[in-house]
């Protein structure tokens, strides 16, 4: 059983950065995929980012490629989403997910999910 919970939201104008975090909780995150998924008010959640148990692979949503970055640190039991340039269209709930292999987790098919901290970029 893993717990996730997200952290590092709030309200930043644009072209602003944050720092999300996920902590896990349970002594097998090091062997889980973990991703960033977000949905906006009136639409689909949708794939963010996703990086390997090893952080060796890490994929990213077109639309946020060269402004966001995951990592993650295992001995933290911590997967971060550092967030820059950010625009008014990134404006979100943003969750973290665990699962067991990148492909699993974009596909969104992950074991566990947090409960969600709120993104909002003013223009």
């Amino acid at each position: 059983q893993v717990q996730l919970v997200e952290s590092g939201g709030g309200l930043v104008q644009a072209g602003g950065s944050l720092r999300l975090s996920c902590a896990a909780s349970g002594r097998t995150f090091s062997t889980y995929a973990m991703g960033w998924f977000r949905q906006a008010p009136g639409k689909e959640r949708e794939f963010v980012a996703v990086i390997s148990w090893s952080g060796s692979r890490t994929d990213y949503a077109d639309s946020v490629k060269g402004r966001f970055t995951i990592s993650r640190d295992n001995a933290k039991n911590t997967v971060y989403l550092q967030m820059n340039s950010l625009k008014p269209e990134d404006t979100a709930v943003y969750y973290c997910a665990a699962g067991v292999s990148p492909n699993t987790v974009v596909r969104g098919g992950g074991n566990y999910w947090g409960q969600g901290t709120q993104v909002t970029v003013s223009s």
